[in-house]
């Protein structure tokens, strides 16, 4: 049976590093939610924006499959890029949306967490004093939704390049936001804090390049598979990505890949139907 997670929040949820940045997770066993039936995972997961691009959602579950032999995951993308915390509200148009793809997804699935990464629009003006109690009516209301009151809540910190340059020169209270979201973690149960020390930002100083939502994913999965709050790096975070992602690929992804290569004008189609040995 497959088994499932959803991914919710901003920006930095459906992922904006350059796509070309970091090797391509091609694995069978991850799928995703996309017109209504599950398909191969393939980068953006989460398209919400033309910009879209690597989230941590992959690593995450390139994770999951080297621990997790036996089962399929998939992957169901609801973040929607610039959203506030108050447009998640449990009236709103993404709140029920996500609702209903993830009820969707587990007609023939098992949800094993929900992914969370929002922040940065409440990251200036006073929002920090409401985060917490906002968020908790989400995170009750989403649980008894989904009947999912002891799934992993996964939250992850907003970054610390937030307020420096580009457009995250605003986002002058991230500081604040991130104690809340500790103290949510720390307070609700089988909810689990995501550090982003030492992560970096595209040159637009607010979105998580492609090789920290790498390291971001895997940072996710600890959390979600132990059960624990990362709050500091882990050890030896590129010889893990290395591990999880660059292993030997099947026949069928061999074929996937080429025929990316040749839809992406990168081959000729006899090089498609006749590779060389």
């Amino acid at each position: 049976m497959t088994k499932s997670i959803l991914m919710i929040g901003q920006s930095n949820m459906a992922g904006r590093g350059f796509l070309n940045d970091v090797p391509t997770i091609c694995n069978e066993r991850i799928q995703m939610l996309r017109n209504g039936r599950w398909q191969m995972m393939a980068e953006p997961i989460n398209y919400d924006r033309p910009t879209a691009g690597v989230g941590l959602a992959g690593s995450f579950a390139a994770m999951w499959c080297m621990e997790n032999e036996d089962d399929n995951i998939g992957l169901i993308p609801c973040a929607e890029g610039g959203s506030a915390l108050d447009d998640w509200a449990v009236d709103k148009t993404l709140y029920k949306h996500a609702v209903c793809q993830a009820r969707f997804a587990m007609q023939d699935s098992e949800l094993l967490g929900i992914l969370w990464h929002q922040g940065e629009n409440d990251g200036f003006g006073g929002n920090y004093q409401t985060y917490y109690e906002k968020l908790q009516v989400l995170v009750n209301q989403l649980r008894k939704d989904l009947h999912a009151e002891k799934v992993p809540f996964v939250i992850g910190a907003l970054g610390d390049y937030l307020g420096k340059s580009g457009f995250g020169l605003n986002c002058t209270e991230y500081e604040m936001v991130n104690q809340e979201l500790f103290r949510f973690a720390k307070e609700q149960k089988h909810t689990y804090f995501v550090t982003a020390a030492g992560l970096t930002s595209n040159p637009d100083g607010i979105h998580l390049n492609a090789v920290s939502q790498r390291k971001f994913g895997i940072r996710y999965y600890e959390a979600f598979s132990k059960k624990k709050h990362i709050i500091t790096p882990l050890e030896n975070e590129t010889e893990i990505l290395d591990a999880c992602i660059n292993r030997p690929h099947t026949k069928g992804e061999e074929l996937y890949l080429q025929m990316l290569n040749f839809s992406f004008d990168k081959i000729t189609y006899e090089e498609f139907v006749c590779p060389p040995a």
